[in-house]
């Protein structure tokens, strides 16, 4: 008697096993994205203290001065990776003080792990100046005020690459919002406006003032401190 093995699978084993797989990756989809956006979230966090440490030296250094009475002024992205002169200067910092990274400007912005970034300088009236388009001061930053304040704002590139926006100043805490509130929401192109994160602000768009700490910013969402 001969007896006859079979060698690999039916058709109906290989459906069985397709369709066992399709159902594990739709399980395991959710929690990788997930997982993507807290290490998105914690890239960004890790940011905002690297560009408030390159502030604080830009500033020390004197770099920018477009006053001239000795005291720096806080600076923009294209300013501190010597992609472009400082406001007072015609040659680039050197050796620069944030990498190579940061002069990748898209519309006034960095974008990074997920997340965009973006530096405000105050004008005369404290409202803040965002970074020209190209990098760079768009010429109506005071240069008073740029000595004592700036901030910056990060936020979701897209909706499926972060969930909370966060922001940090010249006092050098961080401070988030879950991004929920009617008027947040924050990702790409919808963008938290200069004040977003403040309360108590001068005037409209001023980043002269508290930043929103376990309470109400301007945009109406809460935001809480970030360890």
């Amino acid at each position: 008697m001969v007896v006859k093995h079979r060698d690999g699978f039916t058709i109906v084993e290989l459906m069985i096993v397709i369709l066992v797989l399709a159902v594990l990756a739709t399980l395991a989809l959710p929690n990788m994205v997930s997982s993507r956006m807290r290490a998105n979230e914690t890239s960004a966090i890790g940011i905002l203290r690297t560009v408030c440490a390159a502030q604080s030296e830009f500033r020390a250094k004197n770099v920018a001065d477009v006053d001239g009475d000795g005291a720096g002024e806080y600076g923009y992205f294209a300013e501190m990776s010597g992609f472009l002169p400082p406001r007072s200067s015609a040659v680039t910092v050197q050796p620069t003080i944030l990498s190579s990274q940061f002069r990748a400007l898209d519309n006034g912005r960095v974008q990074h792990s997920g997340y965009f970034f973006k530096i405000y300088l105050p004008d005369s009236n404290g409202i803040g100046v965002g970074e020209a388009a190209g990098g760079g001061s768009p010429g109506t930053v005071d240069p008073n005020l740029a000595e004592t304040t700036w901030c910056c704002y990060a936020w979701p590139s897209n909706t499926n690459s972060g969930e909370r926006a966060f922001c940090i100043n010249q006092q050098g805490d961080i401070i988030g919002t879950n991004n929920l509130g009617a008027n947040q929401q924050y990702a790409g192109d919808v963008e938290p406006e200069a004040d977003a994160a403040f309360v108590n602000a001068a005037t409209n768009d001023s980043i002269i003032g508290v930043l929103a700490v376990f309470t109400h910013g301007t945009d109406g969402g809460v935001w809480v401190a970030v360890q």
